[in-house]
This record gives structure tokens, C-alpha cells and sequence, in this order.
């Protein structure tokens, strides 16, 4: 894949329509607007958004197959990758992203880009450790950006699981012994799958997730 630095080049690696890339680069203006006065993203990274937000969220969406209808991200902050995914599915019947932020300031954030991208999305202004015992019907996907160790983020997501539920987590370069960790507690099916964006990070696609002890 060539190498994403801009717009431009995100818009051609990822063959993205011209409705879609506006609404993204409309994103990109509140983002960076936004950002002066709320911390959405580290301020290091605000030269590389493309290739280290836009593209690390973006290859999420292409990694489940099907309809989806339901797609729950946790810790939401800037809308990384809920909301890029959330944009880049706009067009699709019957999707809806549902964004998870305990944050109240980052809350109006999303909910503006939302507006404005016209992306389908629902803001939840709740906290991530008891949101999911509150959620149904169970969502096709979870997703999860930097959020917390494994063990800690399957026991926040576990409540919003079935038998069906994908879960989609974007982790760094200590994975090998959050498996580890994790899978004291908890039965899943895993694959690691290389990040597009990050030569020492990965995606976690989870399946099949049970308690230890209820097995």
C-alpha cells in the first residue's frame, strides 16, 4: 500500500469516494478547531493525523464481512476509530456506530462531527465499565483504540457479546503478554492481524469470548 501522509494519498490507498474523503477532511477542520481549546489527540501527532488516526482507524472497517447494524466503540475521545469507521460506512443500510465517552466536552465534539459528516451515529455519554449491561441487542462489533490492557477491556466489553459479536482492538507492541494475562480469565478465539499503520502494532480481532469460570 502506498505510504499515507495526506488527504490525498489516504483518499487513493484507500479508494475512497469523493463524498466520504469530504466528510473525513470536514472531520479533520473540527479536529484540528477543537483542538486548541479539548485534547483529542496528542498535539505530536497532529502532523501525521492522516497516517496515524485517519488510516489506523480506517483499516478496521474492511476487517468484518456482512451486514452490520450495530458497531459499539469504546472510549470514543476524538472519534478514533469509531467515528472515521462510522463516515466511511455512512452509505450503508442500516448501520449505526454507537460511541461510548464518559467525557462531556469530547461528547459535543463527536456529536458535532456527526452532525456535520452526517455520519450515522449515536453519542453515549456513559462510562465504559457498566455501559454494556444496558446495551441491547448485542453488537456485530466492539471496537477499542489504546483503551486499557486486555484482561481490563474483555471486562468491559464481555457484557455486549454473543455469540456472534466480533471484537476489533487496536493494540501496541506489548500484546504478546496481555494474551498471556488475559487468557487467565477469559476463552476467545484471536487473530493478530499487522497494523496498516503502525509497523509494531496489531489488531486483535476477538471472537467466541466466555468467562474462564463459566465454562
Amino acid at each position: 500500500m502506498a505510504q499515507v501522509i495526506d488527504a490525498e494519498s489516504f483518499s487513493k490507498a484507500l479508494n475512497v469516494s469523493r463524498e466520504t474523503m469530504a466528510a473525513l477532511q470536514t472531520y479533520e477542520t473540527l479536529l484540528l478547531k477543537w483542538q486548541k481549546s479539548i485534547n483529542l489527540i496528542a498535539n505530536s501527532s497532529i502532523p501525521y493525523l492522516w497516517h496515524r488516526h485517519m488510516l489506523d482507524s480506517a483499516q478496521l472497517s474492511g476487517l468484518v464481512s456482512g451486514p452490520i447494524r450495530n458497531w459499539v466503540d469504546l472510549g470514543s475521545g476524538g472519534g478514533f476509530p469509531g467515528l472515521v469507521v462510522a463516515i466511511l460506512r455512512a452509505q450503508e443500510p442500516g448501520f449505526m456506530m454507537h460511541l461510548v465517552e464518559s467525557d462531556q466536552r469530547k461528547c459535543v465534539f463527536l456529536r458535532e462531527v456527526a452532525r456535520q459528516t452526517s455520519a450515522r451515529v449515536k453519542v453515549h455519554a456513559a462510562r465504559i465499565e457498566t455501559f454494556g449491561e444496558t446495551f441491547h441487542p448485542a453488537p456485530e462489533v466492539v471496537s477499542a483504540r489504546a483503551l486499557a490492557p486486555l484482561d481490563r477491556l474483555l471486562d468491559w466489553a464481555f457484557p455486549l457479546f454473543d455469540s456472534r459479536t466480533v471484537g476489533l482492538f487496536l493494540k501496541g507492541q506489548g500484546l504478546s503478554d496481555e494474551l498471556i494475562s488475559a487468557r487467565k480469565g477469559w476463552i476467545f478465539n484471536f487473530d493478530v492481524i499487522p497494523s496498516r499503520s503502525d509497523p509494531s502494532g496489531s489488531i486483535l480481532k476477538v471472537e467466541g469470548l466466555h468467562a474462564a469460570d463459566h465454562i
